[in-house]
């Protein structure tokens, strides 16, 4: 054994050790294990860098951008929600519906998106249905996972094996050339939780607390505006026109307050009507046809409209409120601070029109709600106020936060806005690139990339940041800063050591045997460690091994792949398993009675699937 060699095993075993220690994130590690082997001679700067440059790590970059997308636009809630329809009250249909769909979604996009979307469905659920969350949370975990292995896509262990073909000259594996494996694996997966679930997972007795902040549509109800909204529509004949909004006085002679104004635009035709919605301030004029969103008492905007010439009241529309929010336009709830310089001053004092150009709709004190004689109140500390404007602005006044505190995040409640009613758009796109991958029209990294631009381009995303802020870069990080020891095993020999290692070890029992040995070494790894780096390091030793043995890699890295993502049996093998862990009330125990028994089925099962599917 060289001294190269030496250096790369023992980087590697610290590596793992840190990997499984968990005390430092696992993307560190991995640059901290990449920058050992550069220090050390073992590989070149070139070879250290190759990892970011690699076509997988584009990929999973962009997945993450498409899956938000589909995420952002309610996709996904919505085929979530459906299954809770067709379930009809039975725990059981319940289960095995929900653990098709949660697979589905995951063999197309994150898996912990997956799951983190459709959590608070299911807890929602399992309590109207009088059962316990802990009984549906776990298997949706599950699902999520065993879903992965349907599709290149699903998981980044098969994005890994396939590019490992490619990297010693076989042919990458198709876009569902992982579904019959897969499909058999999701069908194990549910039957064995259908009749043995019921003994093996928790049924733990779950308090739910409630949501620390409320959507813009709950805050409405919540602040009770439904009946408060209005629009009346300025006819060129009013004495309005060309005034002030100052001028008008509308709060001290009617307690009516303006919100917006909704404008159409010069360049606008009879068969093109385009509006502006405008955000009002003291000094904004009123124009002819301009149609003001205001919040008051009906009476006395039916007393307003009979008082002054050309002021027409609208008829309300379906959902008033759909138009204070929209991809520009929302609304928050502000909180303010103990310390704050607010506290015991007038809430019109705050002149949050002139300064941010929002709109204050009303203040909730102790549960009760003012609406027209807040203006005089005095700030005190537990008091909110909900204000209305563009997102921008609102975002803006939430950078205060020495003084007031806006609930909830609102860039996510802005970019759900924006991509409102976008869900077939978002499906077209996912689609367009399934259909791309599939007949390999164009290369699969691209197919990703034009699907991931689609979804900001058409809105489904908010913006570039949006996108940037929905990849998970600790798993493209972790990915692209692995595949360096990979090199470092092939170029100082440590693939070909390994790899004799298990055909000396194994090879007596013939190709099944040995392949059962890999998928038994990942299957433990990945326990512990990210399946990521799981994969990346046992890859190019399955395949090493094939050759040497004579027989097709093909089934030994399906083996790694699908191991690799049967992360079961702790509540750290797999972000959705931690997601859930709360939630659940589960213990490490719990994971380890369910998750053992499903994967030694699991592998049992791979043994006779995998080779039937993939031939030695």
């Amino acid at each position: 054994m060289n001294l190269e060699l030496v250096v790369t095993f023992t980087i590697l075993v610290i590596t793992i050790i840190l990997f499984i220690w968990d005390k430092i994130r696992s993307d560190l590690v991995a640059l901290l294990s990449l920058m050992a082997l550069l220090l050390s001679g073992v590989i070149t700067t070139g070879e250290a860098l190759s990892g970011f440059s690699n076509s997988v790590v584009v990929m999973i970059a962009g997945l993450f951008v498409v899956g938000a997308g589909i995420f952002r636009t309610g996709l996904a809630e919505s085929a979530g929600k459906l299954v809770i329809q067709w379930s009809g009250g039975s725990q059981l249909r319940l289960l095995i519906l929900l653990m098709l769909v949660v697979a589905v979604l995951s063999a197309f996009m994150s898996n912990t998106g997956t799951v983190a979307m459709l959590m608070p469905v299911v807890i929602s659920v399992a309590m109207k249905m009088k059962a316990s969350p802990s009984k549906f949370l776990m298997p949706l975990a599950y699902a999520s996972s065993l879903g992965g292995v349907l599709t290149l896509i699903g998981t980044p262990p098969n994005l890994i094996v396939s590019q490992a073909l490619v990297d010693y000259g076989y042919e990458p594996l198709g876009f569902f050339d992982f579904t019959p494996v897969g499909i058999v694996a999701l069908v194990t997966g549910i039957l064995f939780l259908v009749l043995f679930g019921k003994y093996l997972i928790p049924n733990h007795n779950i308090r739910t607390n409630g949501n620390s902040s409320y959507s813009p549509s709950k805050l409405m109800k919540l602040y009770e505006l439904s009946d408060k909204l209005c629009r009346i529509e300025i006819e060129s004949n009013s004495p309005f026109v060309g005034k002030k909004l100052k001028e008008l006085k509308l709060p001290s002679k009617y307690g009516i307050y303006v919100l917006f104004i909704e404008r159409a635009e010069q360049d606008s035709t009879p068969f093109r009507q385009r509006t502006q919605k405008l955000c009002c301030r003291a000094n904004t004029n009123i124009c002819a046809s301009d149609i003001l969103f205001v919040e008051g008492d009906k009476d006395r905007l039916e007393e307003l409209a009979k008082e002054v010439d050309g002021v027409k009241l609208l008829p309300p529309e379906v959902k008033e409120h759909d138009s204070l929010i929209t991809e520009d336009l929302g609304i928050a709830e502000v909180l303010f601070t103990p310390h704050s310089r607010f506290l015991n001053r007038k809430i019109k004092e705050l002149q949050l029109t002139e300064k941010y150009g929002l709109n204050i709709m009303g203040m909730n004190r102790k549960g009760r709600c003012f609406f027209q004689a807040w203006a005089d109140e005095k700030i005190e500390f537990g008091d909110a106020i909900l204000v209305q404007g563009q997102w921008s602005k609102i975002e803006l006044l939430a950078e205060e936060s020495q003084d007031v505190v806006v609930v909830g995040k609102t860039s996510e409640e802005a970019s759900q806005a924006k991509a409102n009613g976008k869900a077939p758009i978002a499906a077209s796109i996912m689609l367009l690139m399934l259909i791309l991958m599939t007949f390999e029209i164009v290369p699969a990294v691209t197919a990703v990339l034009i699907a991931a631009i689609g979804m900001v381009l058409t809105g489904c995303l908010r913006n570039m940041d949006d996108a940037y802020s929905r990849v998970n870069w600790q798993s493209v990080i972790l990915f692209g800063a692995m595949l360096p020891m990979a090199i470092a095993l092939e170029n100082t020999g440590g693939v070909l050591y390994l790899s004799d290692m298990f055909v000396s070890t194994l090879g007596s029992f013939g190709p099944i045997g040995v392949m059962g040995g890999f998928y038994l070494c990942v299957m433990i790894f990945s326990q512990f460690i990210s399946n990521t780096a799981t994969a990346v390091l046992f890859a190019p030793i399955a395949i090493t091994s094939a050759i040497q043995l004579g027989v097709s890699p093909y089934p030994f890295l399906i083996a790694v792949s699908v191991a690799a993502s049967m992360a079961f049996a702790t509540p750290v093998a797999s972000p959705p398993n931690a997601l859930v862990m709360t939630a659940g009330g589960y213990s490490f125990m719990d994971f380890f009675r369910a998750g053992i028994p499903l994967q030694v089925v699991l592998f049992i099962v791979m043994m006779f699937a995998i080779p039937f599917f993939f031939p030695l």
